[in-house]
């Protein structure tokens, strides 16, 4: 996904109180229901591969499938660290291509809602039904028309960290399902001088900002990322018959 380019560096630190390591154990006690305990299981819309990795520590086979470079490039990283045996593959969900059936497929952090057309979700619903092996299972979650017109709703959220800081502008339109969000992320940027120079970089609408003389630089950036309510299931689990 192009927004993600410049995100991708900073995704990581923006997510660091997501629930990773509890969202593995709920996927490996469901996957467990139907007896799968290891074996081929694709991660899509895997990002930066935070839970690729926590699956691979399971004893799953894993492939991971992002549209994103640079969210890859991360992950791989990741892969070098831990030493796991993880495949990392640059396609979108919606024409991705595996070497074989897997026994289960999983997709969180609300990638499908960034599917925006009924056809895409429909395209990437076959493409998983094709690569799952027989009594396969697919494990997904979604964002909700209710989240989004309650829960985020047209709000503005600014949060300041050590190394980055962000604001983050909602607009949800309910008439065509669509939510739209600019996010604006300050990174501080060691490398530069404190002289006061203009600094940017990437981004659809780049944001300049004046560092001050004593102080560290940061640069902007502005990401505008859509997003659209096409399910009304919050985690559902897809079972080829």
């Amino acid at each position: 996904m192009e927004a993600y380019t410049d995100f991708a560096g900073v995704y990581d630190q923006l997510m660091d109180e997501t629930p990773y390591t509890q969202w593995c154990q709920n996927i490996v006690q469901e996957l467990e229901k139907y007896g799968i305990r290891d074996g081929l299981v694709l991660d899509l819309g895997c990002g930066t591969g935070s839970l690729t990795e926590l699956l691979a520590g399971h004893g799953f086979d894993m492939i991971g499938v992002d549209s994103s470079d640079q969210m890859l490039n991360i992950a791989c990283e990741k892969r070098e660290r831990s030493g796991c045996d993880i495949l990392y593959l640059g396609q979108d969900m919606r024409s991705f291509e595996l070497y074989g059936t897997v026994r289960a497929v999983v997709s969180v952090c609300d990638s499908l809602n960034y599917l925006l057309e009924e056809e895409d979700l429909t395209a990437c619903f076959r493409l998983v039904n094709n690569y799952l092996d027989p009594n396969g299972i697919f494990i997904f979650d979604f964002n909700t028309r209710y989240k989004y017109e309650t829960v985020i709703g047209d709000s503005v959220i600014a949060e300041n960290r050590e190394d980055c800081s962000f604001i983050w502008e909602n607009y949800f339109d309910p008439e065509s399902g669509i939510n739209e969000y600019d996010l604006t992320i300050f990174v501080r940027d060691t490398k530069a001088p404190a002289s006061g120079q203009e600094l940017f970089s990437g981004g659809a609408s780049p944001e300049r900002v004046h560092a001050a003389d004593d102080a560290v630089p940061y640069r902007a950036f502005r990401n505008g990322i859509r997003q659209g309510v096409r399910c009304g299931y919050t985690w559902g689990s897809h079972r080829d018959k």
